[in-house]
Parts: structure tokens; sequence; C-alpha cells
């Protein structure tokens, strides 16, 4: 018996590894070069700039965007394989990696002056972090399937790589004559110099591309919102989610020169292939309203409370002439006590609006044992009791079981 059990056991499990579907060869020498890329730029950052507290926290959360970005995009290309999204986050890695240690390389042989090889190629190589620029807002427009709706996107989408193709190209061809004729300058990153009027165009045309790609990724998605069924609406939700994060705090970060302000970056580019993944691979769909009621409510909780200490501190130290410690010790109690009653009232108001399927069980819920006080019939409340969870939860079956005393 125990034989068999066993063989039974084994037969299962391999069953199980049969049916799963394989690593793509592709999707995987991409993530081999994400790690190896991601190496680089651990063994080139160190050399290229100073280690402050600040440069190693933005270090590690730029090293954990990364992983992210190839980690999502490597499982969305082992399970949905005809999907390029998964291909693209992986891309946009690359690109970004690519980008990332050409910087630093660039800027050990500049301005540093090591006698190194290969810088002219670390030059040429930096603008491909446009690319990735590209990538994301395309993902945007292809979730979740990889398809567009019509050929007017297919038209829309080419003007829109043309024009961050002609940016792109000229660009290297304009780093390409500096070198050549050594007249290129390098900036303080790493970065080559850009400079002249057709560069100039070409970055204009790049960044009109680009931004009439967001904006178009985004109608599109909302549109197809107006017009789909529950799941595909989870899926939207959960990708709109991640791309509100992006353009909220990964976007402004990139233009704040600071090392902490990396890890906004990384919070920014991070929360949008985690979107993504979860979305496409339909993975707890239901739990984002939950996501975003707290988030938002909590969000306004910590602003409310930061702003009333504020205000408590400023009004006890100027105008009752406290000393400020005690000013600060008083405003710290009254913001704790204040913690739980402000934050009931806020989630109460966020529920209703952001997570109304909650808010409608937790109402429920209410109304009945308030009813339940006063009532005396146990088949009535029996009754009530099996009305309320269908209400609540709407379970496909429904039935009471009374321990008998």
């Amino acid at each position: 018996m125990t034989a068999t059990r066993g063989d039974r056991a084994a037969r299962t499990v391999r069953a199980r590894r049969a049916s799963r579907p394989p690593w793509p060869p592709v999707a995987v020498a991409m993530a081999v070069l994400v790690v190896a890329l991601q190496a680089a730029v651990l063994y080139i950052g160190p050399k290229s700039g100073p280690s402050t507290t600040g440069a190693l926290i933005g270090g590690f959360a730029l090293v954990l965007m990364f992983l992210i970005l190839a980690a999502v995009g490597l499982v969305v290309a082992r399970f949905q394989r005809r999907n390029p999204i998964g291909y693209l986050l992986l891309g946009a890695a690359v690109c970004f990696l690519i980008t990332l240690d050409s910087g630093g390389y660039a800027m050990i042989v500049y301005h540093q002056h090591d006698h190194v090889p290969l810088g002219a190629v670390a030059l040429v190589l930096s603008p491909f972090g446009q690319l990735a620029i590209v990538m994301l807002p395309l993902i945007v427009l292809l979730f979740p399937d990889g398809r567009l709706p019509s050929r007017r996107w297919s038209a829309l989408l080419a003007v829109v790589l043309v024009l961050a193709g002609y940016g792109l190209v000229a660009n290297e061809a304009a780093i390409v004559a500096g070198l050549v004729g050594h007249d290129l300058r390098v900036s303080s990153d790493g970065t080559p110099v850009i400079s002249g009027g057709v560069s100039n165009t070409a970055t204009l045309a790049a960044f009109a591309g680009v931004l009439t790609l967001i904006v178009a990724a985004i109608v599109r998605q909302v549109l197809a919102w107006r017009h789909a069924g529950t799941d595909r609406r989870q899926q939207i939700k959960w990708l709109l989610s991640g791309v509100g994060v992006f353009l909220v705090i990964g976007i402004p970060s990139l233009g704040i020169s600071s090392d902490l302000w990396e890890a906004g970056i990384a919070i920014g580019f991070s929360a949008l292939p985690l979107a993504i993944g979860v979305g496409i691979l339909r993975y707890r769909l239901y739990d984002i309203d939950r996501i975003v009621s707290r988030t938002v409510s909590y969000g306004i909780v910590t602003a409310l409370l930061a702003g009333a200490y504020a205000g408590l501190v400023l009004l006890a130290t100027r105008e009752l002439r406290f000393s400020s410690e005690v000013a600060v010790a008083v405003s710290t109690l009254v913001a704790a006590a204040a913690f739980n009653p402000v934050r009931r009232r806020v989630q109460h108001a966020v529920d209703r609006r952001f997570n109304r399927a909650r808010y409608d069980a937790d109402l429920t819920v209410a109304e009945f044992a308030a009813r339940l006080q006063d009532e005396v019939d146990f088949e009535a409340v029996r009754a009530d009791l099996a009305g309320t969870v269908q209400r609540a939860l709407e379970p496909e079956h429904l039935s009471v079981w009374i321990r008998e005393a």
C-alpha cells in the first residue's frame, strides 16, 4: 500500500511538472542579461562616484526596480508566450541598465581619466534608455493581451514609433559625429551633451511621440474599462493604479537631482510592472478595491494628522508661548489620540467611494446587528441571518447549521 501511494505521489509530481509551461529561451537569455548588467552597475557605481548613505539607498532601490521589471517580464513571457508585454518589460530593463552602465563607465573614462578602453562605445550606447521610455507606455497601450483593438490604433502607434526612432537615430548620429570630430562634451553623469538644430528637433519629436503614446494608452484603457466585463475592469483597475503611482511618484523623481530620490524613481517604476503582472496573470484581482481604499484613506489620514500636528506646535509655541518640548509632547499626544477616530471616519468615507462592495457588506451586517437586538423569534433570526449573508457575500450555496443544546 505504501509503495502504491508513493508511486501515485511521484506520478502526480511528474504530471504537474509536465503541465507547467517551459521557460522561453529568449526571455531567459534577456533575464540573464539583466542580471549581468545589474552586476556591472554594482561594480561601476562605487567607482564612478562617492558612496554616501543616500547613494546606497538609491542604488538598492534601483537594483530592486530592475529585478522586478525582469522578474515580471519573465513570468509573463512564460505563462503567455504569445503576449509581447513580457518581452517588452525585459527589454525596458535591459535598455535602462545599458544607459546606467554606459553613463557610469563614461564618467570613469572622461571625468576621472582612467585609462580604460571602450569609452566611445559607452557614449554610443548611452541613449538606449530612450527605448525603455517608449516601451513603458507601449505596454500600457497593449495591456492585457498584447493586441490593439483596431487599425486606427496601429496607425497612431506607427507614427509614434517613427518619431521616437527619429529622435534616437539623430542623437546617435550626433554622438558619432562628435566622436569622429573630437568635439563632444560629456556631462557630470557620464552622458554626452548633444546640441544642434537637428538634435534639438529630434529630441522634441521624440518627446512629442512619447507624450502622445502616454495619452493614447490611458485613453484606450479608459475606453476599454467603460465597455468591459467584471474581470477586465478589475484588470484595468490594477493597471491604472500602477500608472497612477508611476506618474505621481516615478516621473517627477526623474527631474530631481538627489540620491534619495532614486528611491522614488524605483517605487514609481516598480509599481507599473507589478500592477501589470497581477493584471495579466489575474492573481487576486478583486483585492484592488481594498488596496486602493486603504492607500487613499491612510494618505488622507497622514496628511490631516501631519497638518494638525504642525498647527498645534505652531500655536503652542508662538501664540501660547509654551516651551518647544511641551508643545511637541502635547501635539504628539493629541495626534495619537485622534488617529483612530479620524481613521474610522476617513475609511468610512473612502470605502463608500472606492470600495463600494465592502462598504455595502459592512452596512448590511451593521443593520443586521441592530435588528438582532430586538428579535426574539428563533426562526425569524435564522431567516434574517441567511438573508444578510446572501446579500453581503452572494454565495452559490447557503445553509444554517444550529447546534442543539
